[in-house]
């Protein structure tokens, strides 16, 4: 099981490694393939296997490719992808909430797909499996859930089959629930991205979680290892603006760390079931991991030797 974290790195520098660079970027693009070196020599040196890139590197990406030199950086993504695979390093885009193929928006659900296209793109510019998956939402539901599930269905196979072959479906913790996605799975066959939080908070439908988990699992295709979101709620009270005004929690919202015993509960849901990779969304990303990992070793240390 590998286990990851999303794009910030709270171990890197706030700026890339330039200094010396023989090419240094001039342009977004390369600005972005920069901070991607140094965060995949940083994910190698911290024995991190699997990582969240910035949705900005498509948008940097498309810029890139208006301007007309979005070519001249083939050789870095080269360079890059070569490292990726040989670290074993399974990397995935979430796409923008402005990303949704269920929109009755005819223009924005072209942007849509032409984003959800230049993803896909870099991941094959990058030589990477199918395991290099873009996660998206099923969107608004626009006064008619059922009529907006439908569209995202018809969008996602009209879209090109190399996307296609990329892109997975997230249970959300407000609209649509393990439920209205298995629907979409089964009318269209995208695969299922099992969020738990999200399911804890939003499953009207009172589906078992490891029901919903299993069956998520199952429609992944054969050859590619199914991953799921994790993280556990914040649990503390912040601040708003004096110490006489607090912010409960409200469940909903990502931890910045993990709890490890629920996590270690959670693998142990997993066993007998499709192996799976995992990624922590914790809100202190890295940071989060290596405390979960360090947490895992001290609780629980069979559930600590099973990741990778």
């Amino acid at each position: 099981m590998r286990l990851g974290c999303p794009a910030r790195l709270y171990g890197l520098p706030a700026e890339p490694a330039l200094q010396g660079a023989s090419d240094p970027p001039a342009d977004a693009l390369g600005t972005e393939l920069a901070f991607l070196r140094d965060a995949l020599r940083y994910l190698e040196a911290q024995r991190i296997t699997m990582f969240r890139l910035n949705a900005s590197l498509v948008d940097a990406l498309a810029s890139a490719w208006a301007a007309g030199h979005g070519d001249g950086q083939r050789a870095t993504l080269d360079a890059i992808g070569q490292k990726v695979r040989g670290a074993g390093l399974r990397l995935s885009f979430h796409a923008h909430s402005s990303v949704a193929l269920s929109t009755p928006n005819d223009e924005q659900a072209f942007l849509s797909a032409g984003w959800l296209t230049l993803a896909a793109a870099v991941f094959d510019a990058l030589g990477l499996s199918p395991e290099a998956a873009i996660v998206v939402h099923a969107g608004g539901a626009y006064g008619d859930a059922p009529a907006a599930l439908q569209r995202f269905a018809r969008r996602y196979e009209a879209l090109p089959p190399t996307v296609r072959g990329r892109l997975v479906l997230e249970n959300d913790g407000r609209r649509f629930s393990h439920t209205d996605v298995t629907l979409v799975h089964e009318a269209c066959g995208i695969p299922l991205v099992f969020d738990v939080l999200h399911h804890r908070v939003h499953n009207p439908e009172g589906v078992p979680l490891r029901e919903a988990l299993e069956r998520s699992l199952a429609s992944w295709p054969s050859g590619v290892t199914p991953k799921v979101h994790f993280c556990t709620p914040r649990s503390e009270a912040r601040g708003l603006g004096t110490v006489t005004r607090l912010k409960v929690p409200t469940w909903t919202e990502h931890g910045d760390f993990a709890n490890p015993f629920e996590f270690a509960e959670f693998v142990a849901l997993c066993d007998g079931m499709r192996p799976c990779d995992v990624m922590l969304e914790s809100k202190a990303h890295d940071l989060a991991l290596l405390k979960l990992r360090e947490d895992l070793a001290r609780y629980a240390p069979v559930v600590a030797a099973a990741l990778s």
